[in-house]
């Protein structure tokens, strides 16, 4: 068993104190949301490799200004009460078996975290009057993600907030909400996930991930976000072995992981992320259309293929499942099945089941949230037919 290591050590620069809030609370509504402008130079497809003395790299990896500015500025936040609980080290294991489970304790979350939303409905409207990221506090935005005009190959981004989570998972945990005034539902759109993609691509911590949860795959805010947080160990999904399942090679399942997912890569920016956009969206707006509940990771990681835990992070990968659709927390179990335990991720709410936990057992919770054998199959066929159908 091992323990996870200390925050990130943040370098302290003359733009650092930019996205921090001033002294007094009466003016934090006041000083506007800083921009963190961007471009194609601050996109990061080479040379992000896990070093071989993980975790304890953290306090001594080079950081990109991206994760200076995201850690410095939530820092601050969890120096200044702003989260529903103190985030400290986080006891964490690798679970022994062939998966390679990454567990951590974390109690806080379990009992703090807001109640989730009354959902029904994979495709149900937002409401206004539920809690939604218009209602936050001032000081819980970090900054505005903002593109350099005139990139090439993308479309017009739109206006992405990075707020804190006030539950977080571990270190650094924000969300990505696209033009929260416009009162989305939680339903992916091609500018969101462009959003994510570019944020992995921004860090250079070879741990920084992004997720996206829907309507029934425990998303608890009906409110178009991302998720994004670090997490200083491997996990199974990253170097998995996967089968195409069409002749363009655009689309894969990855086996050899907690869950069988579709798997989608890319190298870097430029035309071919464009085309995973793409492709992922009309992926799940067939999941969305069909009331079919769905969980999706984004890391970096090896290309398709037959890789190993071992395999250099090359690329971007991108990871769907489909799955039963979950309305509420239960309660009773050592976690909720997410996007980051299919990812191999287990945020374990309990002392008790922490040290109990099994492979067995973590693997016995997340195949019942998969759909029957059947219904897998008939979501496979669709996926593989709308991609074959996009290349015509």
């Amino acid at each position: 068993m091992i323990v996870s290591g200390q925050p990130m050590a943040i370098p302290h620069g003359s733009n650092e104190t930019s996205y921090l809030l001033p002294p007094n609370k009466e003016d934090w509504e006041g000083q506007g949301i800083p921009d963190f402008v961007y471009g194609q130079k601050d996109l990061m497809q080479e040379g992000i490799q896990w070093p071989r003395n993980v975790p304890s790299f953290l306090n001594t990896l080079p950081l990109s200004r991206f994760d200076t500015v995201l850690c410095s500025a939530w820092r601050q936040r969890m120096e200044l009460g702003l989260f529903r609980y103190c985030l400290g080290e986080l006891q964490t294991q690798t679970l022994p078996g062939t998966v390679g489970f990454v567990a951590q304790l974390n109690v806080e979350r379990g009992v703090q975290r807001r109640p989730p939303q009354n959902i029904r409905s994979v495709r149900q409207p937002f409401d206004p009057e539920q809690f939604n990221f218009n209602k936050i506090r001032p000081g819980e935005v970090l900054f505005r993600l903002h593109r350099e005009p005139g990139l090439p190959d993308v479309l017009q981004q739109e206006e992405i907030l990075v707020l804190i989570n006030v539950s977080p998972l571990e270190w650094g945990h924000v969300l990505l909400v696209p033009e929260p005034a416009r009162g989305l539902p939680q339903r992916l759109l091609p500018g969101a996930l462009r959003a994510g993609l570019e944020a992995v691509l921004l860090s250079s911590h070879p741990g920084f991930r992004i997720g996206f949860n829907s309507l029934g795959g425990l998303a608890s805010v009906n409110h178009l976000h991302l998720h994004g947080y670090y997490l200083a160990h491997r996990l199974p999904v990253e170097g998995a072995p996967s089968e195409p399942l069409d002749p363009g090679g655009h689309l894969y399942l990855l086996q050899a992981v907690p869950a069988p997912g579709f798997l989608f890569y890319t190298s870097g920016p430029g035309p071919d992320l464009e085309a995973l956009i793409s492709r992922v969206c009309l992926a799940t707006n067939y999941l969305t259309d069909h009331e079919i509940a769905h969980n999706l990771f984004v890391t970096r990681g090896a290309p398709p293929g037959k890789t190993s835990p071992s395999s250099a992070l090359t690329g971007i990968r991108v990871i769907l499942w489909a799955r039963k659709s979950s309305f509420g927390i239960k309660e009773s179990e050592a976690f909720n099945v997410a996007l980051c335990e299919l990812a191999g991720h287990l945020p374990v709410k309990t002392s008790q089941d922490f040290s109990s936990l099994t492979e067995a057992a973590a693997l016995a919770l997340i195949q019942d949230c998969l759909l029957p054998h059947d219904q897998a199959e008939e979501v496979r066929a669709a996926l593989v037919a709308l991609v074959a159908q996009e290349e015509q």
